[in-house]
């Protein structure tokens, strides 16, 4: 069941009016109830750039919806997610599932750019990546692919051990041109500059540092296999 309706009178200035609101309005998924949750999470900061990320999942005979909204402030990386879940077999009966997380940019350790182009050897500079996949951290968490290892005889049987990579990421958007179109994909990479933007300088003025970022540099890959669906 989609909400369609606009935001009221009464609706907060740092997104009444602004392209915040227009994307939540597109995204059809309860605009109003994620206008008020991201609103009360900013306390009155200004958005200075924004992420609105949709996806439907199918369970059955159940429709499954997700909403992640990244804001970004001067200070804060503002992280909404919405789910809705139906409590009867006709979906008559609907309840929405709320979180939010504020984020320190100066705690930002990596923002990571994941991309795929079709048909590389005709690349030209001119052509738009297909998908790209957005990974923030910033809290440590680790995620570990492991795999056998070998040694690349086809024709050996022995025991190589394991193989594997870790890679750091708090958050993962990716984002299709063919589900979602080109220009959410041109908004993922604008967002992830703004990002760097604010971060990088957050990381070379606070905490009375007078240079040098204190993060690994931004779009570092941590491992090979860090693109997942």
């Amino acid at each position: 069941m989609k909400d369609m309706n606009s935001f009221g009178a009464g609706a907060p200035a740092n997104t009444r009016g602004s392209d915040l609101e227009a994307a939540l309005q597109r995204s059809g998924f309860y605009p109003r109830l994620v206008a008020d949750v991201v609103n009360d999470a900013l306390d009155g900061q200004a958005s200075l750039s924004h992420l609105v990320h949709l996806e439907t999942h199918f369970d059955r005979n159940e429709v499954h919806r997700h909403i992640t909204v990244l804001v970004l402030t001067t200070d804060m990386l503002v992280i909404t997610h919405v789910d809705d879940h139906q409590l009867d077999e006709d979906g008559e009966q609907m309840v929405a599932q709320v979180s939010t997380e504020s984020v320190p940019v100066s705690q930002i350790q990596s923002v990571v750019l994941s991309y795929i182009y079709a048909q590389p050897q005709d690349y030209k500079p001119s052509d738009p990546a297909r998908e790209l996949t957005l990974s923030i951290a910033w809290s440590g968490g680790q995620r570990v692919d492991l795999g056998p290892a070998s040694c690349g005889d086809p024709g050996c049987d022995a025991d190589h051990g394991y193989t594997g990579t870790i890679a750091q990421e708090d958050i993962v958007l990716r984002i299709s041109a063919e589900a979602e179109g080109l220009q959410a994909v041109a908004d993922a990479k604008a967002f992830a500059r703004a990002l760097r933007a604010v971060n990088t300088a957050a990381g070379t003025t606070g905490h009375g540092e007078t240079g040098g970022s204190r993060f690994p540099a931004f779009g570092a890959r941590l491992g090979r296999s860090h693109y997942r669906r």
